[in-house]
């Protein structure tokens, strides 16, 4: 048997693969659209190995966000202090107990369904775990899940699955596939649940204002803290997870102040976080027969965007202060402050693993998916891929394009070939057309200083010291064949000037232009983008953040156009 720390790390991985299904067919609590990205974050400590069991509860307790997140922690801080298999039935209930308590009003239908049928099934094998145990585990953890569509009203009518219950369905059997080497590589989701895992073509979202609030409450001067009953009246969906002498909560609310105030009486709030819902919604729809845009996180496309656009991310991670999480996921202004006050912040690739699974996963979803990976030269994703597609794609459902690009000039080609796939564009009209994009997406990344290049060892040493005295700011492209020099200006207005000459010989009038920022946005946004549009009054600007890929590597202060030539 592998060991009970990498197994959880396969389970992530196969989670993170069937994120963007479980944000589609969110609906319950609220229809948030963001289960399967809460569970990544929370979860993303999983990925790192080398924690040991005693590091990992505290850790989910601090990355622990939304509802699922939230009630999946408390299972997983008890859970995933088991050392040997023979202990993971009796770890299992530890773990139903704890997030049972966390839930204030548990419900029938939920993730907690999962849980405890987990613990029965795991009490019920007869010594350790073996192959022929397995298949009727994940057969009584499959009509678990399947059950929550009849359980809770809301479900019922938009007619799927419970998103929290389905993910804990895909880890536990990515957990258990790892933990006894059972020789199946990908689990056969789309069949497995079927049409509940699309929303009812008549089915609406409440339309009532709801605010997600996560915060830690600790005591004053050793006062006690409010028992359940107490914060119950707060909000709905509450739950309350014992952190080191503190409550880490969770809850929805209508009326954040008020319950900031009250809390405030309570005890010292600190880690506070107020997620307006009525500025998310459900991502967007998949069309039968179009073409799927994949891409990778490290062109400058933001979660939100991608999602609206219909288009899937795959992240590689930023690795801070040991713990590694998802580029698209990570806290932009926390990464650039870190790189400011001089600590290591590192990038990492996903492993084979979890790319693999993300392809299976993408094919199951989709009648046609066009990756397009970011330039070999910058990662080793479209080898990964083109490796994948030939051992397992054989009815040609994935095409794998090697864009020669990265951050925003990716991030141009995969929208523009999105929207162009939109309208049901058959398949070789559409690689046709992403390929055109690499002729003519251009880019320009302005970068601040050259000392967090050097620090990666991306410029030589003494390169950076007389680029430095010389306070020359090197403009640079990412190509085919890795990053090229386009200029050297001296400050900020003349990288503007050289952006706006640029634009002004090379850019599509009528066309859409991206501008990236690290800590930057307010120029980018006041100064940057009005100079720009004046070139091309009718062209449309879109502000996104740099990808930390790119930004951990150039450093705060850098920004970027992105922008399709003329033909």
């Amino acid at each position: 048997m592998r060991s009970i720390l990498e197994s959880a790390a396969k389970g992530y991985s196969c989670l993170a693969s069937w994120a963007g299904l479980l944000d589609r067919i969110n609906v319950f609590p609220v229809a948030d659209g963001d289960t399967g990205t809460n569970l990544r974050i929370t979860l993303a400590p999983l990925q790192n190995e080398q924690l040991s069991h005693a590091d990992l509860p505290g850790l989910l307790a601090r990355t622990a966000v939304g509802n699922s997140g939230n009630i999946a922690a408390a299972f997983f801080q008890e859970f995933l202090r088991v050392k040997n298999p023979r202990h993971l039935a009796d770890m299992a209930f530890a773990g139903y107990e704890k997030a049972r308590q966390a839930v204030l009003d548990p419900r029938q239908g939920t993730m907690l369904d999962v849980f405890a049928t987990l613990h029965n099934a795991l009490a019920a094998t007869p010594g350790p775990l073996t192959t022929v145990e397995f298949l009727p585990l994940c057969g009584e953890l499959q009509n678990s899940v399947l059950a929550t569509s009849e359980l809770i009203p809301e479900l019922e009518e938009a007619g799927v699955v419970d998103s929290g219950a389905l993910a804990m369905f895909i880890f536990f059997e990515g957990f258990f596939t790892s933990l006894i080497e059972f020789p199946q590589t990908s689990s056969p989701i789309m069949r497995l649940f079927g049409e509940k895992l699309a929303l009812s073509e008549s089915w609406q979202p409440s339309a009532a204002p709801v605010h997600c609030l996560d915060l830690l409450l600790s005591p004053h001067d050793n006062s006690p803290l409010p028992d359940h009953e107490v914060l119950s009246a707060l909000g709905e969906s509450v739950v309350v997870n014992k952190q080191d002498g503190s409550l880490k909560i969770h809850l929805h609310t209508r009326d954040p102040q008020r319950v900031q105030s009250e809390l405030t009486g309570m005890g010292r709030v600190d880690c506070w976080k107020d997620e307006d819902m009525a500025q998310q919604s459900l991502p967007a729809a998949y069309t039968q027969g179009q073409v799927h845009i994949m891409t990778d996180a490290a062109g400058s496309l933001d979660p939100a965007t991608a999602a609206a656009e219909g288009i899937t991310l795959l992240d590689s991670y930023i690795i801070c202060e040991d713990v590694a999480m998802p580029e698209s996921l990570c806290d932009h202004a926390g990464i650039y402050t870190r790189l400011g006050q001089g600590k290591q912040v590192t990038t990492a690739q996903a492993s084979d693993f979890e790319r693999h699974q993300h392809y299976a996963s993408a094919v199951q979803q989709f009648s046609h998916v066009l990756y397009l990976a970011a330039g070999s030269v910058y990662t080793g994703n479209y080898a990964a891929a083109s490796a994948w597609k030939q051992r397992h794609d054989s009815e040609e459902r994935l095409t794998v394009l090697d864009s020669g690009a990265a951050s925003g000039r990716l991030a141009l080609m995969a929208l523009r070939t999105a929207r162009f796939a939109a309208s049901g564009t058959p398949a070789d009209k559409v690689i046709i057309f992403a390929r055109k994009q690499q002729h003519i997406c251009r880019e320009y990344v302005f970068i601040d200083s050259l000392k967090y290049l050097a620090a990666g060892g991306r410029v030589s040493r003494m390169k950076y010291l007389v680029g430095d005295l010389l306070h020359m700011k090197p403009v640079i492209t990412p190509l085919a064949d890795g990053a090229t020099k386009q200029g050297v200006v001296r400050n900020r207005r003349e990288q503007l000037a050289f952006a706006c000459e640029k634009y002004r010989n090379f850019g599509e009038s009528a066309d859409l232009f991206l501008l990236q920022y690290s800590d930057n946005r307010q120029w980018v946004e006041d100064v940057a983008a009005p100079a720009l549009l004046k070139l091309h009054p009718d062209a449309a600007v879109l502000l996104l953040p740099l990808s930390l890929t790119s930004g951990v590597h150039m450093g705060p202060g850098t920004w970027a156009i992105a922008f399709a030539g003329k033909e």
